[in-house]
């Protein structure tokens, strides 16, 4: 199974208390539990609850319980970021830095050689002394932390930063294409807010950038290769790099009632729709957005949250949509298996937030992919694939952010419609990018990154 000596390598693993964190670490220690390494997972209870199925070495990775102390102004009860809403997020932080001694008497008991952390800055302070090496792994993509959180970017940290401060990326930054474009800068401006007691957003992740041994992003060279080569020289360390890290090929089936459905449509001629788990769009946006699905004449499925202010997708619905689009169209406001959606043969094209996650997804897919961002680093990653690869179409936002059901459904046509010009260029560059990111490159990566972890301790 693995290198002789790593069953000796105990690794600590304590990432942020959010799902979209926890679960990427999770796929990390499955592939190092892969090869032999025993893993300690610190993470809130609410979390192995959700999230133990995923779990793939029980032997190798054992869950250590965190507990999250109450916070004044933390909703009771609350132990991640999905309990809590976005704007009480700091007091979460709060509660993270309040776990220290819960940290280091655990450390003190199972001794790892290393911690592979990200929000919890302070733990540098506490493995040094003891000699235990620690990774920083950073779950967002390489140009969400190159375009601000750099020493160059000179954050203020007496005030908030200014739409004029973050209007022009940090000197030597590699990239003319992934930026973000007037009112999108607004995405930013959140890096001067408290992020902890007496801390913001930036003072947090630049701290646990300069403060540990190494650096580790999951991405892939090939794609952010220049992003990752300024990170590095930014913070004069080491990067190394996993890959995406994506779970194995699910052994699961494709849920029986989607399975049947999708059957019954030809070969990739239906478009799928999912924005992640966190995201809730405003009522009007909803229907806008479904308006622009029944506007392409194309079968589709859609897979979103109910909007602000209803109980279920059904209720949010525009009057008569359903009637209209019986047969040919669904709307569900539960969570879907989206890689095994993406992998049905009648799927041929993917509406997407463009998160890191789906990012991949999306890249290793078969699918035409068109891309609606809402937050910062969505935005980065939809200018990563639509404007520098060229693999996906962005759809255009009025000047207010909104997006009418004209641009979207025109952007879905345009992919969806084999003889177009902007057709042939994305999935033909689609095809090329899918040649160069395959399960060899990325096993090749794991190596890596485990060989980097021995030089640390060698």
């Amino acid at each position: 199974m693995a290198e002789t000596d790593s069953s000796e390598f105990r690794i600590l693993m304590f990432p942020w208390f959010a799902l979209g964190h926890i679960t990427p670490y999770l796929h990390l220690a499955n592939k190092l539990a892969q090869k032999g390494y025993r893993i300690t997972f610190a993470t809130p209870q609410k979390a192995i609850n959700q999230l133990q199925h995923l779990n793939l070495f029980p032997d190798f990775i054992s869950f250590h319980v965190i507990t999250v102390p109450s916070v004044n102004g933390l909703p009771p009860g609350a132990e991640t970021a999905s309990d809590v809403p976005i704007f009480l997020s700091h007091f979460l932080a709060i509660a993270l830095d309040l776990t220290r001694d819960q940290l280091e008497s655990l450390v003190t008991s199972i001794k790892p050689k290393f911690i592979i952390y990200d929000a919890a800055y302070w733990i540098p302070e506490v493995a040094k002394p003891l000699g235990i090496k620690t990774i920083n792994f950073n779950v967002v993509s390489a140009a969400s932390i190159a375009i601000v959180l750099v020493p160059a970017r000179n954050v203020p940290t007496d005030r908030p930063i200014t739409m004029e401060e973050l209007a022009t990326p940090p000197p030597g930054y590699p990239s003319t294409s992934i930026v973000l474009r007037g009112t999108e800068l607004e995405t930013l401006l959140f890096v001067t807010n408290p992020f902890g007691a007496e801390m913001t957003f930036y003072e947090r992740i630049t701290l646990s950038m300069k403060n540990c041994d190494v650096i580790s992003i999951r991405t892939c060279y090939e794609v952010e290769g220049k992003l990752c080569d300024y990170i590095s020289s930014q913070y004069q360390k080491q990067v190394l790099l996993t890959g995406p890290v994506l779970p194995e090929d699910s052994k699961s089936s494709l849920d029986e009632r989607w399975g049947n459905w999708l059957a019954g449509f030809e070969p990739g001629s239906v478009v799928f729709c999912a924005f992640g788990s966190q995201l809730t769009l405003e009522m009007a946006q909803f229907r806008e957005l479904v308006l622009a699905f029944e506007l392409t004449g194309l079968p589709f499925f859609i897979a979103l949250k109910p909007p602000l202010g209803a109980e279920t997708v059904e209720e949010a619905l525009p009057e008569g949509f359903k009637e209209r689009v019986k047969g040919r169209g669904v709307v569900y406001g539960g969570w879907v298996q989206q890689p095994l959606v993406l992998a049905h043969p009648s799927v041929g094209c993917f509406v997407s937030h463009c998160g890191f996650g789906s990012m991949w997804e999306s890249l290793l897919s078969d699918c035409q992919i068109v891309l609606v961002p809402h937050l910062a680093d969505q935005i980065l990653n939809t200018r990563l694939l639509a404007d520098e690869m060229k693999v996906a179409v962005e759809v255009k936002k009025e000047e207010n952010g909104w997006i009418s059901k004209e641009n979207l459904s025109e952007a879905i046509k345009s992919v969806m419609d084999k003889e177009s010009e902007v057709s042939k260029l994305v999935m033909e560059n689609h095809k090329k990018w899918r040649e160069v990111i395959n399960p060899n490159l990325m096993n090749g990566y794991m190596d890596k990154f485990l060989q980097g972890m021995r030089e640390l301790v060698s």
